[in-house]
């Protein structure tokens, strides 16, 4: 996978009571735990394996607003202040740069789309426009697609995954917060109808709230306290080039390929109109769900029986508290990456910008999603638990958002105004 940034030493055992316990290291739930900490709230994030270690440090690393649902909008610019802010509040740089993202397109009903895009969120003040063939050939000079036009926001930026996570995770301890990793949450321990704490592979840990931010688990996870979430998973698989001279800053998404720049000078690249679909037994459970997204991405993923569905087969759903969990059999989510996909994206981003001939491979790597039906996140207290409350689902979009998604959970858990309205993402929509 991607190399992980130099992390901090974490907390070497688990405290015996806190406030706030998050479930997962991730960008989500770290930012919900920076959050507290800097509120005085004392905070435990405990995750089975290690900070960033799954797609909050395999991801592509946009920060966009950009195509997200009118809806999803706000968390989206509340998260690009969040993230100017960064340096100050973690005292190092996460790469994030302002430097735009342009999506491109030869089709002229993918125009009408970002048109009528562009329409519903006029009254956001976005900055956002569609652009010309040669607005294109301008803003990213040496192509050679023949573009019908695109979709450009400026103020879009771009971020390194893994930087990010060891950024927060190193705040957090500075600032008083507990990171205890190769920890695994079993389940949550109650007291009159409400959470009063976690039971971990180490012992119990009692608390006020839980913030379950665990990604790809979290279905599971509910799944065994009778809460039902649909997610089904997807994986991406990424290459990045070693340093070269490329066309520009602005990351860019075409229909079979896109590119952002990174901090050490190479490009993070992926075929962006396909994706690797390992059919699990919840697609048996779960596919009629998904069945209008599937209507409208026809083609854009691709299903395959392998050793992901027997995995998950003979993995349990429920289990009792003493138990070993899924959680600790797989501490790291590391699928293996599809190298005909990264060979047909850099093909194709060879025939539209040229320059990438001069590109090396450098790494590859894949990571695995949680996607939700209508691709939006769940960002709520749950009702039939008071004192948990869920960020996830995030859909392959979550790392631009997430110091945002983070902050709303905080501000949910502790009954503090919330960043954004949270109607959005409420868990009981499915």
């Amino acid at each position: 996978m991607e190399p992980l940034a130099d992390l901090p030493v974490s907390t070497l055992d688990i405290p015996a009571k806190t406030t706030v316990v998050v479930i997962g290291a991730g960008i989500a739930g770290l930012s919900a735990a920076l959050t507290l900490i800097e509120r005085g709230i004392p905070v435990c994030v405990l995750d089975k394996g290690r900070i960033g270690a799954e797609q909050s440090g395999r991801n592509l690393g946009w920060v966009r607003k950009t195509s997200r649902a009118p809806a999803d909008v706000p968390l989206a610019q509340a998260a690009d202040r969040l993230w100017v802010a960064m340096p100050a509040r973690t005292g190092s740089d996460c790469g994030y740069r302002q430097a735009g993202i342009l999506f491109v397109t030869r089709s002229r009903k993918q125009m009408a789309v970002y048109e009528d895009w562009l329409k519903a969120v006029a009254p956001l003040d976005l900055g956002a426009r569609a652009l010309s063939p040669s607005e294109i050939d301008h803003l990213v000079p040496g192509g050679t697609g023949g573009w019908t036009g695109g979709l450009h926001t400026a103020s879009d930026g771009r971020a390194e995954p893994s930087m990010a996570c060891a950024a927060l995770a190193r705040a957090v301890l500075a600032k008083g917060g507990q990171i205890v990793e190769h920890c695994a949450v079993r389940t949550l321990s109650t007291a009159t109808g409400k959470v009063s704490g976690v039971v971990t592979e180490r012992g119990e840990i009692a608390c006020d709230q839980v913030i379950l931010a665990a990604g790809l688990w979290s279905r599971r996870f509910l799944g065994n306290l009778g809460l039902f979430l649909p997610t089904l998973p997807l994986v991406c698989s990424v290459l990045r080039t070693a340093p070269m001279e490329g066309p520009c800053e602005t990351a860019v998404g075409g229909p079979d390929f896109s590119f952002r720049k990174r901090l050490d000078g190479g490009f993070t690249i992926t075929q962006r109109g396909r994706l690797d679909a390992p059919l699990t037994p919840d697609h048996l459970r779960l596919g009629l769900r998904y069945l209008p997204v599937l209507r409208t991405q026809k083609g854009a993923v691709q299903t395959g029986l392998g050793r992901h569905f027997l995995n998950e087969l003979l993995s349990e759903t429920r289990w009792r508290e003493g138990r070993i969990t899924p959680f600790e059999r797989c501490r790291i989510m590391d699928p293996p990456v599809n190298a005909g996909l990264n060979a047909e994206a850099l093909a194709a981003l060879r025939k539209a910008w040229p320059v990438f001939e001069n590109a090396r491979t450098a790494a590859a790597w894949a990571g695995m999603i949680d996607v939700t039906p209508d691709s939006d996140p769940v960002i709520d207290s749950v009702a039939r638990l008071p004192g948990l409350t869920v960020a996830t689902g995030f859909s392959g979009h979550g790392f631009g958002t997430g110091p945002a998604a983070g902050q709303l959970a905080a501000d949910l858990a502790t009954g503090a105004v919330p960043l954004v309205d949270p109607a959005p993402y409420r868990f009981s929509r499915f």
